[in-house]
């Protein structure tokens, strides 16, 4: 599998606009990888991983966050690649007033949810064109990093036999890319009996 290619997205507004380098994504392998959206096939939620290409599939996740993925396969298969984090070029005043909580601008678009409210993507570009003419978000070229310095290692929050897939992909040492964080597995609350321990005397 070719690793995705970090590169540039644009937002575009009536009266602002955004320019991002992206400097983290990830690759899933559709109905063969059970960490992917499409592992168990087609529904209306992940409608948009199935083409056609170029266009953006976004999905609401934790009940609070919004992330955008690259559709980059032919239509009709599953294929699209998690946009995770990125450098804010241009427009950052205005990512700074979307995202007023980011203490440094390096943490302005780090992370995936970071990322969707810098740039202003939600639900409504959910199977938008990203690569048309005249587009409010679009995804530009831009100039690719020295490949010496694309690391790799396993995917964030991933579980089960896909841990350990060395399919994330960034540029080392930007100040943008997220922190990894492995799966942590749910705890669930304790049914049985609860005893009581006493020192002993």
């Amino acid at each position: 599998m070719q690793p995705p290619r970090p590169s540039q997205s644009r937002h575009e507004t009536t009266a602002n606009w955004i320019n991002d380098k992206l400097t983290e994504a990830e690759a899933y392998n559709g109905r063969d990888d059970p960490g992917s959206h499409a592992y168990r096939g087609r529904t209306p939620r992940n409608e948009a991983m199935f083409g056609p290409p170029g266009h953006v599939y976004v999905y609401f996740t934790y009940s609070m966050h919004f992330c955008m993925n690259l559709v980059t396969g032919q239509a009709g298969h599953s294929s699209a690649v998690p946009l995770r984090a990125g450098e804010l070029l241009d427009g950052v005043e205005l990512a700074r007033r979307r995202r007023s909580t980011a203490r440094k601008d390096r943490e302005l678009a780090q992370g995936p949810a970071r990322l969707t409210v810098a740039v202003g993507v939600d639900r409504a570009f959910n199977g938008a064109d990203a690569c048309g003419d005249g587009m409010p978000f679009s995804m530009l070229t831009g100039t690719p990093p020295d490949p010496a310095m694309i690391r790799t290692g396993p995917r964030t929050g991933v579980s089960g036999a896909g841990a350990t897939t060395p399919w994330r992909f960034w540029i080392d040492g930007d100040p943008s890319v997220s922190p990894y964080r492995a799966h942590v597995p749910k705890r669930k609350p304790s049914s049985g009996p609860v005893t009581t321990l006493h020192p002993q005397t």
